[in-house]
This record gives C-alpha cells, structure tokens and sequence, in this order.
C-alpha cells in the first residue's frame, strides 16, 4: 500500500472516529446543542454526499440539484442515526443518502414519463433499499427486494428497466442510417427567433423590477454559466445560500409573469 493510501484511510478512519464521538454526544444532549453536533456530522461528511451525488452525474441533472439532495439525505441520516445501532454511521449514511437521490429522480427527474405503478414501485424499492443493504452487508438481488416488498421479482426488474428515462439520447449520436449523419441532421429547422423576441419582450419589466444584486446573480448563473458553488465564492456566501437566493428570485420572476395581462388573441 503506498503512503497516499495509507494517509487516505487514515484521514477516514478520523472522520469516523470523529463522526461516532459526535452522535455519541448528540445522542444524549437536547437542542440546540443536539442539532449543533450534527450540524458539525454534516458538515465533516459532506465529502461523501458530494462523492455519492457525482455517481449520478450522467442522468441529465445539474450536478447542484444532486448535490443538494445528497446532502439532503445526509442530514436525515445524522438525524436518525442511533449510536448504539450494530452498524457503523458510514454503513447507515450511504443507503440513506442514495435512497434520498434515487426518490428524487422518481419524484422530479423523468425525461419519459412510465406508468404510475412503475413509478411508485421504485419508490418502495428506494425507500427498502437502505434497510436490505444494512442487513445483507451488499446490494440486494430483485428477489431479495421483491421478498421484502411482497411482491413479484418481475416487477423489480421493471422497474430497474426505467432507470433510462432520466435522460434522452443525445442528438448528436448516430443516425439510423450510414453516411455519418446525426440525430440532428434529421430533425427539422425551427425558426426560434419570434420567440426569443417574445420572450425577452416579457421577461424585460419582470427583470427591471429586480435588485440589483439579484440582477448580478441571474447574469451570473444564466449569462456567465457560474455554477452555485462558484456564484457562492462571488458573493461570500454558501453554495446552500445562492441555491435560496436563486429560488427566491425565480419565485418573483414567476410571480411578475403571472400578473402580466395575457396577450391580446392568446
């Protein structure tokens, strides 16, 4: 084993330690002292959340939204860890955060949207996951979850299925015939230029009625193409504060297009 790796497990085994003292303190402390050590149980493994949520890069969402739910189900696994439990806090974390990201992608991610059932089955399977792994010390087959969930492996392996339609194909992949043509080449022009006029048209006064603070945000985020973290490191503020922010000034964009009058003949 090289150096590096030996100080990178070494690095690991003290956020573990560090982690187990904390909850270990936590567990018998009240609020806000309690919400304090695992606020801090957060903050050290956020590394990990972020390293789960990039497992899951490309299924065509914004790696912010990811990493937002990631850290998501890390919160909610400090909050229902117990210490005295026969796994260790890394064991109980990880399921919980996948299973946190895995409901995302069923509740808001669809690109092609699959029956109900099929939906609210990778729903249950999301939510028995965390258990199974702890319990089997591994990922479980489709029979395992199908048994737990009391329903047919078949169903389960639908369900897997559909784990695609997070995404589209790209329009730059090959087209069906030779000739190196791509999907685009076969999809008809569209004259977009009315409606970037429209819509600059509408959302001019929306914009005007902003700060300009908020003003300095969209231009960085939609002009620019800063990420969160990095629109963060512009104002001095958390990639958590800018991902609020961000929402709070789509809310108003939103808010001012819905009391537009509606155009005349629409």
């Amino acid at each position: 084993m090289t150096i590096a790796a030996v100080s990178a497990e070494d690095s690991k085994q003290r956020i573990a330690d560090t982690t187990h003292e904390l909850l270990l303190e936590a567990d018998g402390t009240p609020d806000p002292r309690r919400q304090e050590l695992l606020d801090e149980v957060v903050l050290l493994n956020a590394p990990l959340a972020r390293s789960i949520a990039s497992r899951y890069r490309s299924k065509g969402v914004d790696s912010d939204d990811l990493e937002q739910v990631a850290y998501l189900g890390l919160v909610k696994a400090a909050n229902g860890y117990r210490p005295d439990a026969s796994t260790t806090f890394l064991s109980y974390a990880v399921p919980t955060i996948r299973g946190e990201l895995k409901r995302y992608f069923r509740d808001c991610a669809w690109t092609v949207r699959p029956p109900r059932r099929v939906q609210e089955m990778q729903g249950s399977i999301a939510a028995a996951e965390p258990e199974l792994i702890q319990r089997l010390g591994r990922e479980p087959s489709d029979s395992e979850t199908a048994e737990a969930l009391g329903t047919d492996a078949a169903e389960i392996a639908e369900a897997a299925s559909v784990r695609g339609c997070f995404s589209t194909l790209s329009l730059d992949a090959p087209g069906p015939t030779d000739g190196g043509t791509s999907l685009l080449d076969l999809v008809a022009d569209a004259e977009d230029g009315y409606d970037l006029v429209e819509n600059v048209h509408t959302l001019t006064p929306a914009v005007a009625n902003l700060g300009d603070r908020d003003k300095w945000i969209l231009e960085l985020r939609f002009c620019n193409g800063l990420t969160q973290e990095e629109i963060g490191t512009e104002l001095g503020v958390s990639q958590m504060q800018v991902s609020r922010l961000l929402r709070g000034i789509l809310e108003k964009l939103r808010s001012e297009l819905a009391a537009q009058p509606a155009p005349a003949g629409g």
